[in-house]
This record gives structure tokens, C-alpha cells and sequence, in this order.
């Protein structure tokens, strides 16, 4: 609107500036005067014609902001969400913060549950290995035995413990094989 009234005034001069130079040509037989009065036209048009096409471009570049910004109002429409979705949409992102607090907590129970079955599982492992050197020291201690008493031939009462006590025994080739059996028997019972 603003461009077609500066359209409109600048018709409007150079309408007033037409009649100024008919004017002229009509006082004046001045073959100068009309040469400088048709340069002046020619100049004015010129202009006019520049101005137009100026005008015509500016026209143009506001009318396509027009169209975008009525285009990006269209999508900002469009793409709004209603006060019932937005509700939803808190609830449900309510509903997963809390989810993903309980998956957490549950988390943080499981570790705890696996740190204690692995420090259950190292103490096991340390009993199996206590019981393994026992019984190799159980092994080592009735070899002893034997030797000793294949030696000495003295078998010890190991049943009163309060006071050392023993017995001789005669020992043939077929009575060794009884004693070594009967000195693992008495080991077992300690």
C-alpha cells in the first residue's frame, strides 16, 4: 500500500512536470529550450522507469517475508501442543523418571547382593584351600606315624591324651600292612 501511494505521487509529479513542460514549449519557440526541455523528459522517464523497477524488486522481496513469515506461522501453529497432551506427556516422563529410579535402586541391590556372594565365594575358597593343607598335613603326619612306628615299634595311644602312653609290638611282614591300616584309623579319630 505505502509503495503504490509513492507510486502514485511520483505519477502525480511527473504528470505536473508534463503539463511544466508543455507549458514551456507552448511559451517558448526556443529550439534550446524544447532541446533542454526533451532531455529533461528523457532523464525524468529514465529515473521513473529506474525508480519502478526499484520499487517493483522491494515490492517483490517484502511480499516473499510476508509469505514466509506467514508460512512459519502456519508451522508454529501446527506444531503446538494442546494443554491435555502436555499433561500427558509430563505423567508419562513421570512415570519413566520413576521407573528408572526403581531400576536403579534394584541395581544398586544386585551389585550389593554380588559383592557379598563374591566375599561368601573367597571365604570358601579359603576353607577348601585350610581343609586341602590338612588334610596333606594329615597325610604327611601318618606317613610319620608309620615310619615312626615301623621303626621304633611302638604304636602311641592316641585315645588318652593326657598322658603319653604306647604299646611294643612285634611286627612281622604280615602284621606291617595291620599296623599301618590301624595308625590311619587312630589319626582319623583325632
Amino acid at each position: 500500500m505505502a509503495a503504490d501511494a509513492g507510486r502514485r505521487l511520483d505519477v502525480a509529479n511527473l504528470l505536473s512536470f508534463g503539463d511544466d513542460v508543455v507549458g514551456v514549449l507552448l511559451d517558448s519557440k526556443d529550439g534550446e529550450s524544447l532541446a533542454q526541455a526533451y532531455d529533461g523528459a528523457r532523464m525524468l522517464r529514465s529515473a521513473c522507469h529506474s525508480e519502478s523497477g526499484d520499487l517493483k524488486l522491494q515490492v517483490k522481496e517484502h511480499q516473499d517475508k510476508i509469505n514466509s513469515c506467514k508460512e512459519k506461522l502456519d508451522k508454529a501453529k501446527s506444531g503446538t501442543v494442546t494443554d491435555e497432551e502436555l499433561s500427558a506427556l509430563r505423567n508419562e516422563m513421570k512415570g519413566k523418571l520413576q521407573s528408572e529410579q526403581q531400576l536403579r535402586q534394584d541395581l544398586r541391590e544386585v551389585s550389593d547382593e554380588l559383592d557379598n556372594l563374591d566375599l561368601q565365594r573367597a571365604s570358601i575358597e579359603e576353607r577348601k584351600n585350610d581343609v586341602k593343607k590338612m588334610e596333606k598335613d594329615m597325610l604327611k603326619a601318618q606317613s610319620m606315624l608309620s615310619m615312626c612306628v615301623s621303626v621304633t615299634t611302638i604304636m602311641p595311644n592316641f585315645e588318652d591324651q593326657d598322658k603319653i602312653s604306647g604299646c611294643i609290638l612285634s611286627i612281622s611282614n604280615k602284621n606291617l600292612y595291620r599296623i599301618l591300616s590301624l595308625c590311619q584309623i587312630l589319626l582319623t579319630r583325632t
